[in-house]
């Protein structure tokens, strides 16, 4: 009865103190989060807002996120990364390559979420692939099926003799996606040539000689191909060369259809899996890399048009976005 009556006295003692705001065992944890992002871009930014989302929707208040970008500039990650380290964050989301990189260099503790990373494997020179890191990163995947990226081209050009893979030689990630898709375009009867740059002085050189020489060509996800859209297409569209890309935001810019994901719902994925690290204690070790669970069909209107391309109807247009006022 004694046990009984202390055991009720001190219940009545915890609800005590909390109807009156003091502290107590039960109180909620509150969890730093750092973001690193290579670059401000569309799809990256996607990725990050999903990712965000997805932390407030699971733990409200309880999450503080700390967004840094790095300007395009991996030292910029690197220094990004080692503060958040020595503010003692939680987690760490890496968004792109170069930022799960330095994200790793950074820690070997620190649990490290990489999103709009192609391929892991690569990336981190992991040679015997289980689905897993065996390191303190996990995340999420934004390769779309390369087999289907090489069958738009063959169902859009299927005249086109010469297809020119055109990225930058600076990305693992882009290299992977090229080497992979290769087998499957020369499946289909085309030849294949390879155009790479060191980074963004050498796109517009470089994309001269891969139009002068190709009737199509196919660009991977790759973040210097992507920041450089626009003089891609300066150069490409003047010489009537259609684009396949590995990406929507870099259709937009200079492509004329591409296999597509949403990279606000890859971001969230990979809000939800830190939930599962934080909150429940999954070990990210061995966490599964996850990939986008839909792939769309998509076309640039406006390009298409210049360039006499009529897609299939399971192809969905590219919303373009309106001129503000």
């Amino acid at each position: 009865m004694k046990k009984l009556t202390s055991v009720l006295c001190a219940l009545a003692l915890v609800l005590a103190l909390c109807a009156a705001g003091a502290p107590t065992a039960f109180a909620a944890d509150t969890y730093e989060v750092g973001v690193c992002q290579l670059v401000q871009h569309p799809a990256l930014d996607l990725a990050t807002e999903g990712f965000q989302q997805a932390l407030k929707d699971k733990l409200g208040d309880q999450v503080k996120i700390n967004v840094q970008n790095a300007s395009g500039d991996s030292a910029t990650c690197s220094t990004i990364c080692s503060q958040f380290v020595s503010d003692g964050v939680d987690l760490i989301m890496a968004n792109a390559t170069p930022a799960v990189l330095a994200a790793s260099s950074s820690t070997g503790t620190t649990p490290i979420l990489g999103t709009s990373v192609t391929d892991y494997a690569s990336a981190l020179e992991i040679e015997d692939w289980s689905g897993a890191t065996g390191l303190n990163i996990s995340g999420t995947s934004d390769l779309a099926p390369l087999d289907g990226q090489a069958a738009i081209v063959a169902e859009l050009f299927p005249d086109a003799k010469t297809v020119g893979i055109l990225y930058c030689s600076a990305e693992p990630n882009s290299k992977f996606q090229a080497e992979t898709i290769t087998p499957f375009l020369e499946k289909s009867g085309f030849k294949v040539s390879v155009f790479t740059f060191a980074d963004s002085n050498e796109v517009a050189s470089v994309t001269q000689n891969a139009v002068s020489e190709c009737d199509v060509l196919y660009i991977p996800t790759d973040n210097t191909a992507a920041s450089c859209a626009e003089a891609i297409n300066n150069v490409a569209l003047p010489a009537g060369v259609p684009i396949v890309t590995g990406e929507e935001s870099l259709c937009k810019g200079c492509g004329v259809a591409t296999l597509s994901i949403s990279y606000y719902d890859l971001g969230y994925a990979t809000g939800e899996m830190a939930v599962e690290i934080l909150v429940n204690g999954a070990d990210v070790s061995t966490m599964p890399i996850q990939y986008a669970p839909k792939f769309t069909k998509e076309f640039n209107a406006e390009i298409c048009e210049k360039l006499g391309i009529t897609p299939g109807e399971d192809y969905v247009a590219i919303a373009v976005e309106e001129d503000a006022a």
